[in-house]
C-alpha cells in the first residue's frame, strides 16, 4: 500500500515539474521570439501586418460601435479601413414617464432618430512604441469618407378621442402632443419610414495600445469628428435643424492582428 502511495506521489510530483518547465520554456521561447521582432522592427521589418477590431464608443452627443481592418504598409505607417453606425443625439434630449401609465418613456419634442452610418479609411501613423511586449504604442490616426443619416421617425403614443393613438410631430395628428404622451415607441416603430440624408465626414485621434508586440489588440482612443450632410436634419422640432455637427469621442478598442 505504502508502495502505491509512494508511486502516485512521485508520478504527480514528475508531471507537475514536468508541467512547469514546459511553460517555462514556453514563456522563454515567446520572449526570444519578441526580443527578435523587436530587432526586426528596428530595422525595418513589420511585426504584423494585418489587424482586425472591433469597439465601442462614447461621444459628446450619442454612442455607437464600429469594425476595422488594418494594413501595414511600413513599421510607421497603416492603411485602417472603417465602418461605424450611431446614434446622433441633441444635448436637449430628457427622457420622462406618465406618472398615470408604467409605459415606454419618451422624448418630448424629438422628431426623428437620427443613425450616421460610416464607410472610410485612415492614415495611422506610429509616434512611439515601448520596446517590450507590455510597452504602449501611440499612432494617430487621420482621415475621413462616406456619411449616411439614416433618419427614423420617432412617435409618441397619445390619447386621441378614446383611442390610444402613434403620431409624429409632423403629421396631421401632431395637435394631440398638446395633451400629454402615453408612450414612447417601440423598438420597431418607424423603421419603415426610413429616409437617408447622404454626407461626408473627417475625423482625427490619438490611440492608446498597450501590448504593442502581442496579438491580442487592446487600446483605447480619443478624438473629435466633424460631419457634414447634404440636408439639414431635425433632430428636436423646438431645435433649428443643421447640416453641420462636431464632436468629440471616447473609444474602446479589442481585436487580434497577425
Amino acid at each position: 500500500m505504502r508502495k502505491n502511495i509512494l508511486l502516485v506521489c512521485t508520478l504527480f510530483i514528475s508531471m507537475h515539474v514536468s508541467a512547469q518547465q514546459t511553460r517555462q520554456q514556453k514563456k522563454a521561447e515567446k520572449k526570444a521570439r519578441i526580443n527578435n521582432m523587436i530587432k526586426e522592427e528596428e530595422e525595418g521589418v513589420i511585426a504584423y501586418r494585418k489587424s482586425f477590431l472591433f469597439g465601442a464608443k462614447l461621444t459628446s452627443n450619442g454612442y455607437g460601435g464600429f469594425l476595422e481592418m488594418g494594413r501595414a504598409n511600413s513599421v510607421k505607417k497603416a492603411i485602417l479601413y472603417q465602418l461605424e453606425i450611431t446614434e446622433l443625439k441633441d444635448p436637449k434630449e430628457y427622457k420622462q414617464n406618465n406618472i398615470d401609465f408604467n409605459t415606454t418613456p419618451f422624448i418630448y419634442g424629438k422628431e426623428n432618430f437620427v443613425y450616421p452610418v460610416k464607410l472610410g479609411v485612415q492614415q495611422q501613423i506610429l509616434f512611439g512604441n515601448k520596446s517590450n511586449k507590455n510597452g504602449i504604442s501611440i499612432t494617430g490616426n487621420y482621415g475621413g469618407g462616406l456619411d449616411m443619416a439614416l433618419l427614423r421617425p420617432y412617435y409618441l403614443q397619445v390619447q386621441k378621442n378614446s383611442d390610444y393613438v402613434y403620431v409624429k410631430y409632423n403629421s396631421a395628428d401632431s395637435a394631440y402632443f398638446l395633451g400629454a404622451p402615453v408612450s414612447g415607441p417601440t423598438f420597431g416603430k418607424g423603421w419603415n419610414e426610413l429616409s437617408v440624408t447622404p454626407g461626408l465626414y473627417a475625423k482625427t485621434s490619438l490611440r492608446f495600445d498597450y501590448g504593442a508586440f502581442n496579438e491580442v489588440i487592446s487600446a483605447i482612443e480619443v478624438g473629435i469628428v466633424g460631419e457634414y450632410f447634404t440636408k439639414k436634419i431635425p433632430i428636436m422640432v423646438q431645435n433649428s435643424p443643421k447640416s453641420f455637427f462636431f464632436s468629440a469621442y471616447f473609444s474602446l478598442l479589442f481585436g487580434k492582428r497577425k
